[in-house]
């Protein structure tokens, strides 16, 4: 699984140690992820899908783009498409994504890169594998993530960020069979580059055959576990979870987290998408590419795009 790495990580700092006293959180739940299209077409997992929206806040929807190895001809995107009210996550592990927006953005989205995209008050954009991947096919794998917006940011002005990958801090274990990707967010010392809104930690946690890790974790902050890749165990009970699955961590200070002692021949490590943040607590009223507090914000947010008040697809657009 590409993504941000090195070499030796004994060279790199160590995590902050779980404190005497400390207790590991408990696994609420665990969740497999429904398959779906999206777009024009691409095969996603629904990491989301059933799980309680109050275990999720602040986040409303998390999708995992492929794993899959396109054929020639077969890389698919999304046409143009208004968002209100939210913050987008894209994560690219693998292949390559790009982006247009109604307010003069685009760029490049691969191998590791974020992109980080708050929608506020409306923006139109569009994001497409690029014509070199759409005509000799290739692997393709990332994630998008939806984070929320409290009511007195709904209507902010919308902003990008290009997280690059070589941007992302980097942490091991004590005994260096983990690699930890801070993408957003503090894991004590340490942070990561990604400007949130909403108070978040995000990170990208590779394990290797064995390893175990206690990765601190804010009390004040939910906290969910989604396997990308491989097998393990979670949780001060060690429940098991694979690929595909989410897990929901309540009442503790850190996430217990081990990879199996075998992994299959696809993956080489225990690979999850760690995630939490400071509850909104507010009503949430999501339709499609809106996420509002009410319905009469949802149908305004509707009014608003079919006036041209989210933007215009740019002349000269891809």
């Amino acid at each position: 699984m590409p993504a941000i790495s090195v070499e030796n990580p004994l060279e790199l700092p160590r995590v902050l140690a779980v404190q005497p006293g400390d207790r590991a959180r408990r696994v609420k739940s665990i969740s497999s992820a429904p398959k779906g299209l999206e777009g024009e077409g691409f095969p996603v997992k629904r990491a989301f899908a059933g799980v309680d929206l109050a275990d999720l806040d602040p986040f409303v929807h998390m999708d995992e783009m492929g794993e899959v190895d396109y054929g020639p001809g077969e890389p698919k995107g999304t046409p143009w498409h208004p968002h209100r009210g939210f913050e987008t996550v894209t994560y690219m592990m693998e292949g390559v994504f790009v982006h247009q927006d109604s307010i003069g953005g685009g760029g490049v989205i691969q191998n590791g890169a974020t992109q980080w995209m708050t929608a506020g008050a409306g923006i139109l954009h569009i994001e497409r594998p690029p014509d070199e991947l759409i005509d000799t096919g290739g692997l393709f794998h990332g994630i998008q993530l939806w984070v929320n917006l409290p009511s007195r940011l709904k209507m902010t002005t919308p902003r990008y960020q290009d997280i690059e990958a070589d941007a992302v801090t980097l942490l091991t274990n004590e005994t260096a069979d983990a690699i930890i990707r801070v993408i957003a967010g503090r894991l004590g010392e340490a942070g990561g580059p990604g400007s949130t809104h909403t108070p978040i930690l995000l990170a990208h946690v590779s394990l290797l055959p064995g390893a175990r890790l206690s990765l601190p974790w804010p009390r004040e902050y939910n906290a969910l576990a989604y396997v990308m890749a491989g097998r393990g165990f979670v949780g001060a009970e060690r429940a098991a979870q694979h690929e595909g699955q989410l897990s929901v961590h309540v009442d503790g200070d850190y996430l217990e987290l081990a990879a199996a002692d075998a992994q299959d021949s696809r993956s080489h490590a225990f690979e999850l998408l760690v995630l939490g943040g400071e509850p909104i607590r507010e009503p949430v009223a999501a339709y499609g590419p809106f996420v509002m507090n009410t319905r009469a914000e949802l149908q305004q947010a509707f009014e608003d795009f079919q006036a041209g008040r989210l933007g215009q697809v740019p002349a000269e657009h891809i």
